[in-house]
């Protein structure tokens, strides 16, 4: 297939145009700086300002399908009214100008979304048919569900990402949940009572890959993993695959004050179950906590042995 992806130098991106090139496809990025895209040998660029129309609007309109991953990061600083529309544009309009541009010919759209869409969610399974909760996070992603499903006009198939926590060996936010750990000062954020969706790395490029293969798959699609963890347990798991302890916990009044209404990205959380890749048979490659986590800093010490 003839792929676009838009978003693709962040920490999902590379990864997954890596993985697409080796399941046999073409993949073109769209990118700011053409020059300066650090992107895997083989993949095509196309630049374009995410803002308005361009050379890059017949790269859509020739594509087999779009990938779009973009949107400014959640955790780049507090939550002001500026940054929240910044969050919520980067998304929702960078969306829109996709979608306008796939008519006629791209048949499929994968969009990111978040589990987010949900609210939260203290008790209970969360799937896929449940509708959006409360609150900056559920908005902003039901906002760019939306526009993404205005593909469907024009005959496309829409498949929503809803993402948990994404663990990887490089960048995301494993990183910085670590630190404190390797300082031996690790453990629960808040309560520990709330939900931690999670999902490797690998699995949500296995995962992307598996959705343009089945032509059935259509709408949302939680991206987290079959072992749901709280963050308590999340706390535990971590410690144990670091050997560091696991007991100083972050009190939610202290984050409040720090980060603001940012903080509800880790004191709010949902049990998301990933009903509809495990009913279509997706085989994950990392289903349990303890071996993800030992995967992942795996790889970072081979990669940095400092």
């Amino acid at each position: 297939m003839k792929i676009v992806m838009a978003g693709g130098t962040g920490f999902l991106g590379p990864h997954l145009a890596e993985a697409l090139l080796r399941a046999g496809h073409h993949v073109t990025v769209l990118v700011r700086r053409p020059g300066k895209a650090a992107l895997p040998a083989g993949v095509a660029t196309q630049a374009w300002d995410g803002r308005t129309p361009g050379a890059w609007v017949e790269c859509v309109a020739s594509a087999d399908a779009v990938i779009n991953l973009a949107g400014e990061s959640l955790s780049a600083g507090r939550w002001s009214a500026r940054r929240k529309e910044r969050i919520v544009t980067s998304r929702v309009d960078v969306t829109r100008l996709l979608v306008g541009a796939m008519t006629p010919h791209p048949r499929v759209l994968i969009n990111a979304s978040g589990v987010g869409f949900y609210g939260n969610v203290p008790d209970g399974e969360v799937r896929e048919d449940r509708g959006p909760g409360s609150g900056f996070l559920s908005a902003t992603c039901k906002a760019w569900e939306e526009e993404a499903l205005r593909a469907q006009a024009s005959g496309a198939r829409v498949i929503l990402l809803r993402l948990g926590v994404v663990l990887g060996e490089s960048g995301g936010a494993l990183g910085s949940i670590m630190l404190p750990f390797r300082f031996f000062a690790g453990g629960p954020i808040g309560s520990g009572r709330q939900w931690f969706p999670w999902i490797h790395r690998e699995d949500v490029t296995g995962a992307v890959l598996f959705a343009l293969e089945r032509t059935t798959l259509t709408g949302p699609l939680n991206l987290a993993a079959p072992e749901q963890v709280t963050m308590d347990a999340f706390a535990r798991t971590l410690g144990r695959v670091m050997r560091r302890p696991a007991w100083l916990r972050v009190p939610p009044v202290l984050l409040q004050i720090l980060l603001g209404e940012m903080s509800s990205v880790v004191l709010q959380g949902q049990q998301a179950v990933p009903s509809k890749l495990l009913q279509l048979g997706y085989r994950f490659r990392h289903p349990r906590l303890e071996e993800a986590l030992s995967d992942v800093l795996r790889k970072r010490d081979a990669a940095d042995p400092g």
